[in-house]
């Protein structure tokens, strides 16, 4: 089966680009958008529309395959690419990517995906943006799924040796920052991990001395066994920091350590994970200080599990991450990874080196790219996988559990 064409549609997202740098410079909120000077190139406003592009692969017989490529919420911050802007990259698709797809077999989705993911832009010598990466290979996969007449996890399974799951992957909610209206949501529906709470700001959201962070722990605990009708229902709390730790505490790994005690108490007997402690705006810097601060914890055996965020953005930084043990779980972030080839091999290396898989990603994707993903960790199994994209719950956790539901209803169909 062959690729006869590649269409292209520009897109929304399911949230916003933001920028990060600025926020932590203390622009402010203004309603839902924000005030304050735009840091990060590419910007015009510190909180602009999310974009992305749709990517048609047209085979022989008719079938349509599509991705979605899209870029994370905080572009541009933490080493990664550039704002992705729809008007400026349709054009790349639309000559150099259809010239290297239109007739090509569809027999392998991993060679035509590395051969996708090796691009490299003549302009600057680098590898063309993780966004185009990622939506590409998406329809690649889907396209090569139509073409055998698989599921999409079910191909990753043939060429990567693994074995689609048979149960359910937990889900990871996000919040946004109506972190208490939208806990009830989480909660209501039993979602296993929760609520990510877009602690992103000091004064706001953590506290000079993280008093306002360790009171909404202490609230989300009470709230979840007030509001639960089950029993059983103990979900993992999952709190993303942005770094603000290290701006709080001038990262004093000391000063932490103790800190994350007083967490591990407030959230007793929930099992608690911080993500992003601290971003010291360096990659070997960065997974110095995590593993130092990782090992302290263990030392010192506090029940908190660190997550890797910032830094660790392609499969060679969650390589060297999960070498030197930067954390106890690293964010496996889909759009960084440019194409979907690298969110497999980052997970399976992960679990190889016996560090927690958290396959990610970004409110700012859209409904394709996250059921797309959900494929992937079927395939992969890591430990969760995030509810996208959106910050309203309900939309994201829908469109991830529906597909996963799927899978699981349609392989098991095939038995009886």
């Amino acid at each position: 089966m062959k690729i006869i064409d590649v269409v292209c549609s520009r897109g929304l997202t399911g949230f916003y680009f933001d920028d990060q740098r600025a926020i932590k410079a203390n622009a402010h909120h203004d309603g839902f958008t924000y005030k304050g000077t735009p840091v990060t190139p590419g910007f015009e406003k510190v909180r602009q529309a999310g974009e992305s592009v749709s990517v048609m692969i047209v085979l022989e017989d008719g079938q349509v395959a599509y991705g979605d490529c899209a870029a994370v919420q905080y572009s541009g911050a933490g080493g990664r690419d550039p704002l992705f802007l729809a008007k400026d990259f349709i054009p790349v698709i639309e000559s150099d990517i259809k010239n290297r797809l239109v007739g090509r077999e569809l027999n392998s989705f991993k060679e035509l995906a590395e051969d996708i993911d090796s691009m490299v832009d003549p302009n600057t010598g680098r590898l063309i943006h993780t966004a185009l990466r990622y939506g590409v290979t998406q329809a690649i996969l889907d396209a090569v799924a139509k073409a055998k007449r698989k599921l999409m996890c079910e191909v990753i399974a043939e060429e990567y040796g693994t074995t689609v799951s048979t149960k359910e992957i937990p889900v990871f909610t996000q919040s946004g920052d109506d972190r208490y209206n939208n806990a009830d949501k989480m909660i209501i529906k039993k979602a296993q991990v929760l609520p990510h709470a877009l602690i992103n700001n000091v004064a706001e959201k953590l506290g000079a001395n993280g008093e306002i962070l360790l009171e909404y722990v202490g609230w989300l605990k009470d709230r979840i066994f007030a509001v639960r009708t089950e029993d059983d229902y103990l979900p993992t709390l999952h709190i993303d920091v942005y770094g603000t730790f290290g701006i709080a505490f001038n990262n004093d790994i000391e000063k932490m350590v103790e800190y994350f005690r007083k967490l591990e108490q407030a959230a007793a007997p929930l099992k608690l994970r911080i993500e992003g402690p601290m971003d010291v705006e360096e990659r070997d810097k960065q997974i110095d200080a995590l593993a130092e601060l990782t090992a302290r914890l263990h030392q010192e055996q506090i029940n908190v599990e660190i997550v890797a965020d910032e830094w660790c953005n392609t499969l060679e930084d969650i390589k060297l991450f999960a070498d030197k043990r930067a954390g106890d779980m690293l964010q496996i972030k889909t759009p960084d990874l440019g194409g979907i080839n690298n969110i497999i091999e980052s997970i399976l290396y992960c679990k190889e080196k016996g560090v927690g898989a958290y396959q990610g990603g970004t409110c700012n994707e859209t409904d394709r790219s996250a059921q797309v993903c959900v494929h992937i960790a079927m395939a992969t199994q890591p430990v969760q996988m995030l509810a996208k994209p959106g910050m309203g719950v309900d939309e994201g956790l829908m469109i991830v559990y529906n597909e996963m539901n799927r899978i699981l209803a349609l392989r098991q169909a095939r038995k009886s």
